[in-house]
This record gives C-alpha cells, sequence and structure tokens, in this order.
C-alpha cells in the first residue's frame, strides 16, 4: 500500500535535498518548501529548508522553521548550527540581541559535538566583532584543535594574541 503524501514528500525531498547539495539553492526551495509543508516535524527536511534559507538570507523565515526543530530535535547538532546561523543574519549588521542568541546556539551545538565544523570558529567570529578578544582566541583556538589546518583561524589568533599583547602594554604603567 503507497501512501500518495508520502511518495509526495519523498519526492521533493529528495529533489530538494539533491539541488540544495549542488548548489542550486533557489531552485531547491520549492521542492524543500513542499516537503516540509507535507511532514513539518521531519528534521532533516527542516534543516534542509532552514539552511536553503539562510543561504537565500532569508533569516526570519529560517528562525521560524528551525526553532520549533530545537525542541522537537534538540540533540541535533544540525538543528543547532543552522539555528545560530539563522538567528546571526549578516553578520556585520547583528546587533547585540542576534549575537547573543546565535552564540548560545552555537554553544548548543559545540556541546552537542566539539567536533562539529565551523562552531568553535563561528563563535569566536562573534566574539571577535563584539570586541571580546580574550574570549575569542579561546575560542578559535578551540576552532583549531578541531581542524589545525584552518589557516584562517591560524591568522586570526595571530593578530587577536597581538592585539592582546599590544593592549596589555598600553594599559601597563610605566
Amino acid at each position: 500500500m503507497n501512501d500518495p503524501a508520502a511518495s509526495r514528500f519523498n519526492q521533493n525531498y529528495s529533489t530538494g535535498t539533491r539541488l540544495l547539495h549542488k548548489g542550486k539553492v533557489k531552485q531547491s526551495l520549492p521542492y524543500l518548501e513542499a516537503a516540509y509543508d507535507l511532514d513539518p516535524g521531519h528534521v532533516d527536511a527542516a534543516v534542509n529548508l532552514g539552511g536553503a534559507y539562510i543561504l537565500s538570507k532569508r533569516f526570519r523565515e529560517a528562525v521560524k522553521v528551525l526553532e520549533p526543530m530545537s525542541v522537537q530535535a534538540s540533540g541535533n547538532t544540525m538543528v543547532w548550527i543552522n539555528l545560530g546561523a539563522a538567528y546571526l543574519g549578516n553578520p556585520i549588521l547583528a546587533d547585540n540581541e542576534q549575537q547573543l542568541k546565535a552564540i548560545g546556539a552555537f554553544h548548543k551545538a559545540y556541546q552537542l559535538n566539539s567536533q562539529a565544523p565551523n562552531v568553535a570558529y563561528n563563535i569566536g567570529l562573534i566574539h571577535r566583532d563584539r570586541q571580546e578578544i580574550s574570549q575569542a582566541v579561546k575560542w578559535f583556538e578551540r576552532a583549531l584543535k578541531s581542524n589545525p589546518n584552518d589557516q584562517d583561524a591560524q591568522k586570526i589568533v595571530s593578530k587577536l594574541r597581538t592585539q592582546l599583547d599590544m593592549d596589555d602594554k598600553d594599559g601597563a604603567i610605566s
């Protein structure tokens, strides 16, 4: 016995996911939205749709999809990674509240999987943008533990340590 709704879900989900993985984000959206509408409780469909919204800079829509999943699938690292990215939105335009929500979601992802790609790095970036330099260094160092070959993280840590050293020298009494 074939369930027509399940069949439509599977077809939309697999097509949308395939397009998303090929980098065809705009083309993936109608399929992922249709799959999500058919089964809003499907974690992977929500994660993929949220990711497609993030890549399309539709951050509020991503939050609407991902927040319920953070309750339903609270142990799913990808839910928290995508929710952190959705909360942050455009890092240049992010306000204090967005930054703090993003840090919270990324922290949850890190607690679930300290080796998850880019989580510690993203937390470091937010702390750097907030001028919380010692916190940023701590998180970039954690990122380097996960990926010792991350040249961007190495360069950022080096620059931030130099900045900390200069701040220490400027604060020293002669």
